[in-house]
């Protein structure tokens, strides 16, 4: 099968088309015939070395397609069951061995490439406004990059919860899209000092939380805007690592809090990974929720991808077709 290799850490270069063999399901496992994989920052984390993983592995973590084979001790899937999944390495392949206990049907409505990619984003999204900070109706939040794949489903699970939102992007066409999607306001980065125009937007009484995935260049203006008490949910470093940070600020600041959560901590058990999955998938094929697959790419173009993704130069989501 062709699969896409990283050898040694480094830029979107190292990653590397190879012949490798079909795996073999362990009693637990599954092997899925990937239909369409997504491609997310957490690839470019371990592409770049800084989630440190033993060499080679085969990169990306979120996929779609049909059982083919399954091992001895799994009794929920058959071959021929649409699945998708999101946590697991090795998605950047024609075929993966997954865990059975980590993979979900995908429902009638969605196609193998949404299903794709809504795995970790959605439920990012999810865990992020539902669980991490529960949003609540007449709060307000801040949101970066809320044209991303991850912000334009934020907008739009914070609005269907009620709450204020305020989203900053980078270009004017981004603005449309995150306006678009239910933005009460949104801010051309680019174009306006953030800070100052979040703190005009409420008047000076700051937000109850920020969601902020860009890390290094929001976090100083993001922790300035929040009201006492308030929550900032740092999730991503798109822009770079954030860096060392006194805890004495975030009482300086009105006893703030500071959390650095993982999709993963959030759907570790089956019952919790299942719920937020069907509330996905489920909210995308009623309707409720609208995924924008931004730009699909073969699976021999996969650093083009990357280099797509870290520059910034996208919206919404990419998909990889093997």
């Amino acid at each position: 099968m062709k699969a896409i290799q990283v050898q040694k850490p480094g830029g979107p270069e190292v990653l590397t088309l190879v012949d490798l063999p079909v795996p073999t399901p362990k009693p637990n496992e599954a092997i899925v015939k990937i239909a369409a994989a997504g491609v997310n920052f957490i690839d470019v984390y371990f592409r770049e070395g800084r989630y440190p993983t033993p060499l080679p592995f085969v990169d990306g973590q979120e996929a779609a397609g049909t059982v083919t084979e399954v091992g001895a001790d799994v009794k929920s899937l058959k071959p021929g069951d649409r699945v998708a999944y999101t946590g697991v390495m090795g998605a950047y392949a024609e075929y993966a061995a997954v865990p059975a206990d980590r993979l979900i049907r995908v429902p009638e409505k969605l196609s193998d490439q949404q299903a794709a990619g809504a795995m970790l984003q959605g439920m990012t999204a999810h865990y992020l406004i539902h669980t991490t900070y529960p949003l609540k109706k007449g709060e307000t939040a801040l949101i970066h990059a809320a044209a991303g794949g991850v912000g334009l489903l934020m907008v739009q699970m914070a609005k269907n919860l009620g709450a204020r939102v305020i989203a900053t992007v980078g270009s004017a066409a981004k603005a449309k899209l995150a306006k678009d999607a239910g933005a009460d306001d949104v801010i051309i980065y680019t174009e306006q000092d953030f800070e100052a125009e979040t703190k005009r937007l409420t008047a000076g009484a700051g937000v109850h939380v920020v969601y902020d995935g860009v890390g290094k260049t929001t976090f100083d203006g993001g922790i300035n805007v929040l009201r006492p008490r308030g929550y900032m949910v740092l999730f991503g470093g798109a822009s770079g690592p954030v860096a060392a940070f006194d805890p004495i600020k975030l009482a300086q600041k009105g006893s703030l809090f500071l959390t650095r959560p993982s999709l993963a901590h959030y759907i570790a058990s089956r019952e919790e990974l299942e719920q937020r999955a069907s509330d996905v998938l489920g909210w995308i094929a009623d309707g409720k929720l609208k995924l924008r697959i931004e730009h699909i790419y073969k699976l021999a173009d996969v650093q083009q991808a990357h280099r797509d993704l870290e520059g910034r130069k996208t919206t919404g989501k990419l998909v990889l077709v093997p």
